[in-house]
């Protein structure tokens, strides 16, 4: 019964909930009077209905793992540009013009992210309309499916605005006949604005603070509530320190939490457990996309084994090679703090591994990424792995939460305090690093932004962090340059003002002719 729940739904939501732009066969589907067909008015009358749909808003997050044309996918779309990564596979355009900054709007990758995102913001608008009316309904069950929602949807449009701008703000589901069925463009600020709401909304419906199952947390709202404002703190918004000062605030709340209730919520002793099918959604992850073997299996870890020019490493077979690590990032760790332990063998890189995942040793030419790396299924020295992945990706962790309350308590009140101290130095404890201690507001602030960038690479972070800052990492120097004008190592790119916004998708412009103009630059 529930699985013919979730699949109607998710019919519902492809061509009830219509998404901007999208073309005459869903028009023709909700002119059809066959009464078999779903529509809101006569689907949301039961409570299950409300726990399908916003079920149906989390299976959609899984857009981020889908491919992206040959020997890619949307998740490499992510970091493709900050000059971290390279790919060991030439036969992919749009992941090579990504990695080569001279992308445009027909890049397939832009646009799975703008459809994506779109179709989850669509999902989350059909939630938030329909379940109000849904009686009889326990009015907490209610609250917490509406919170779930709004985080979804705030989640949603926090990436939007930071990838585009000025981007359409759609708060209703839509129909052909709406209204603003082609809408225009709304203001950063106005969009930020939204996304504020929709998150202080999600903290008052009473979920519950750490949600081992994978749904939505007040932990994972606050954490990224506390990211939101970091953001409006720095570039484009600049609303300085205030700003900075409440996501100090909210990322405090999560670690005063977590301080006590450390069997919820904390770091992993070992970086082992990032990768640990058995630690999905646990302690340190505060919210990640869910896979499951039956359902949908893990797409990215083909992606990130090294490509067929190698012996097959995993019980998968051969990889891809996609998503590598650039040579001087990885060399970086070391080169300026030597004991930083997260480039030794098997924590967040890999330098060889197995015949087949569990036999002979085989020297890789390059280091892989480790940091997700799943085990279980490509296997490990005498232990043949399953060639399933059931390992989840992650959105939101709380090492993260710990490194925006430095950063932000650190620019809101002038200089670090103990607490900051404390959540900087968490994070480089476990990597080996010695404390720090004495530093002055510029010096504190560089010595986060450095663990951003080795800590949370390769998690969809640190292009965001360029955006916020206008600020880039250095690795021949360790200090950071400005973001116009820094030459990307691996292949000497060269970071322009148009790279501050990616252009909007090409179709969806002759689609909405609303929607211009394009952004400076393309």
């Amino acid at each position: 019964m529930k699985k013919n729940i979730i699949r109607k739904t998710i019919q519902l939501a492809l061509c009830g909930a219509v998404l901007i732009g999208a073309g005459s066969g869903c028009k023709k589907f909700l002119e059809e009077q066959d009464p078999s067909n779903l529509s809101p008015d006569s689907y949301f009358t039961l409570p299950e209905h409300a726990d399908a749909a916003v079920l149906g808003a989390y299976a959609r997050l899984r857009f981020i793992g889908e491919g992206a044309g040959i020997f890619t996918n949307n998740y490499a779309f992510l970091d493709a540009a900050t000059g971290t990564v390279i790919s060991k596979t030439a036969q992919n355009s749009d992941l090579n013009n990504l990695l080569g900054l001279v992308y445009d709007g027909d890049n397939l990758q832009i646009g799975n992210w703008w459809k994506g995102l779109y179709k989850e913001i669509a999902q989350a608008n059909l939630v938030i309309d329909n379940v109000p009316r849904i009686n009889p309904m326990d009015e907490n069950a209610r609250k917490r499916v509406m919170g779930e929602a709004y985080f979804l949807r705030a989640w949603a449009y926090f990436y939007a605005v930071r990838l585009w701008g000025d981007v359409p703000l759609i708060l209703k589901s839509q129909t052909p006949q709406s209204p603003d069925f082609s809408p225009g463009r709304t203001s950063q600020e106005e969009v930020y604005k939204s996304i504020v709401d929709d998150l202080q909304k999600a903290e008052a419906a009473g979920l519950v603070w750490k949600d081992n199952t994978g749904r939505a947390s007040t932990a994972a709202v606050k954490a990224l509530l506390s990211k939101v404002y970091l953001t409006m703190a720095g570039f484009p918004l600049n609303k300085g320190q205030a700003y900075y000062k409440l996501a100090a605030d909210k990322a405090k709340e999560v670690i005063d939490y977590a301080n006590a209730h450390t069997s919820e919520i904390g770091l992993f002793t070992n970086y082992a457990d990032l990768h640990n099918v058995a630690t999905n959604n646990r302690l340190e992850f505060l919210f990640q996309v869910g896979y499951l073997s039956g359902v949908e299996e893990n797409p990215l870890q083909t992606t990130m084994l090294p490509n067929n020019a190698q012996p097959d490493i995993s019980a998968k077979g051969s990889g891809q090679g996609t998503y590598v690590p650039s040579q001087s990032f990885y060399n970086s760790y070391k080169k300026f703090e030597p004991t930083d332990k997260r480039t030794d063998q098997q924590q967040f890189f890999y330098t060889y591994y197995f015949f087949k995942g569990s036999q002979d040793t085989i020297q890789l030419v390059t280091p892989y990424i480790y940091k997700f790396f799943d085990v279980t299924c490509h296997g490990a020295y005498g232990k043949p792995g399953t060639g399933i992945s059931n390992l989840n990706l992650t959105l939101i962790r709380y090492a993260e939460v710990l490194l925006t309350y430095a950063e932000a308590q650190n620019r809101a009140d002038g200089a670090p305090n103990s607490d900051a101290y404390t959540a900087l130095n968490a994070i480089r404890q476990r990597a080996n690093l010695p404390a720090k201690a004495g530093l002055s507001q510029s010096d504190f602030e560089q010595a986060v932004w450095r663990e951003r960038w080795h800590e949370l690479c390769y998690e969809g972070v640190t292009w965001f962090d360029m955006l916020r800052l206008r600020k880039v990492y250095n690795e021949d120097t360790n200090g950071f340059d400005d973001f116009i004008g820094h030459v990307n190592k691996p292949n000497g790119a060269v970071l322009a003002k148009k790279h501050l916004l990616y252009p909007l998708p090409v179709f969806e412009m002759k689609n909405n002719p609303n929607l211009k103009p394009q952004n400076e630059g393309y």
